[in-house]
């Protein structure tokens, strides 16, 4: 019999042999800055045309946000959830339409005053702004003197009234706050279990964990900012309604105001900028001389007491954003769902910051938003 030989395979000098896996991870190319580009405008452009169905999901959202703090307070008291969340919501219902109520006619009363009150008011304004205008004079002449006569441009305007308009607008308007209704009661029954089903999804039991850990912290500090925000606009439009009582407005019409003042918080530097304006221009169509400035100059003291010195003590540094960002935020989110945008722009900036905080390797981006 012959015997057969097995010789060892001679080692190589080559190294060790290549990982497959590391090797096509490595050589994965990165995205590059215009495809980062084109797919931001992609999902701004998604998020412009779907806002009708986007809006009312997230302002649910963000209602349910409100009231879940509360309904945990009634759960300790053996209300169950459901409950809970019908008493929240017909709560919150109620209390809207008993402040619409008071406010409607003094709205009304105002938008048919307004062309006569500003009538009464074009004399002032023209005094105020006499000296702007004088200095446009002056740089028109020397614009004339340095390039010749030139005449103005003169722009037609057409507008075209639409009578169906009003009657397609309405009931899409009724249905948009059916739908928010609506969901904001599912999102307050039903929001913990749809994500303790989502999680169930995932594979990996530490996954599991570390997303439980993250979205309860991130639910709890959201909707704590939230309330808490909230409760100090409140706040700070019934010091103004108060203060304009006093100053001789009449109740619901200093009501009125006061709620303006409360949403218009909601849209930090923007809003109290309106706010300001539109007390100027009220001072000076309700008192006359140095009393004109009042309800402008309460405003501002309340806002800045607000804005520098209750709002950080209450939520602290944690919650803090960088005003650059704030405007930029308010920008976009204006430009893309107008006024439901301004109300929520800081509410998803904070979002985005809790969740940059908590995700591993992206704690130097959530310092950037501070």
């Amino acid at each position: 019999m012959s015997e057969t030989v097995i010789k060892p395979a001679a080692k190589s000098d080559a190294g060790p042999a290549p990982d497959p896996v590391t090797d096509s991870t490595r050589s994965r190319p990165r995205s590059s800055a215009a495809a980062l580009v084109l797919a931001t405008i992609a999902m701004g452009t998604v998020l412009w045309a779907a806002q009708d169905l986007i809006l009312p999901v997230l302002l649910s959202m963000f209602f349910a946000l409100i009231g879940n703090p509360i309904i945990r307070v009634l759960q300790r008291l053996w209300i169950p959830r459901f409950l809970g969340a019908l008493l929240v919501l017909a709560g919150g219902l109620f209390l809207a339409g008993a402040l619409g109520n008071q406010l409607i006619e003094p709205a009304g009363e105002w938008v048919r005053q307004a062309p006569r009150e500003l009538k009464e008011l074009a004399p002032k304004l023209r005094e105020m702004v006499k000296p702007m205008q004088e200095a446009n004079k002056a740089a028109e002449n020397f614009a004339r003197a340095a390039g010749g006569e030139s005449r103005p441009v003169q722009v037609v305007r057409t507008e075209v009234n639409d009578p169906y308009r009003v009657l397609t607008t309405t009931p899409r308007m009724l249905a948009s706050v059916l739908a928010v209704v609506l969901l904001t009661f599912f999102f307050m029954v039903y929001g913990e279990g749809l994500q303790r089903n989502a999680i169930a999804l995932l594979q990996s039991r530490q996954q599991k964990k570390f997303t439980v850990e993250v979205l309860q912290s991130i639910e709890a500090e959201l909707s704590r900012y939230v309330l808490t925000i909230s409760v100090i606009n409140a706040v700070v439009g019934l010091a103004l309604a108060t203060s304009l009582y006093f100053l001789g407005l009449p109740l619901p019409e200093a009501l009125l105001w006061g709620t303006m003042a409360t949403l218009l918080n909601y849209a930090p530097y923007v809003g109290p900028l309106v706010g300001i304006t539109v007390m100027l221009l009220i001072g000076l169509a309700a008192f006359d001389g140095l009393a004109a400035l009042l309800p402008s100059g309460i405003y501002l003291l309340l806002h800045t007491l607000e804005g520098q010195i209750v709002t950080p003590i209450v939520l602290g540094r944690r919650m803090r954003l960088s005003p650059l960002v704030l405007i930029l935020g308010l920008m976009v989110f204006g430009a893309l769902w107008g006024l439901v945008g301004l109300l929520l722009a800081v509410p998803l900036l904070v979002c985005v910051k809790l969740v940059l905080e908590r995700t591993q390797g992206m704690d130097g981006w959530a310092r950037l938003l501070e």
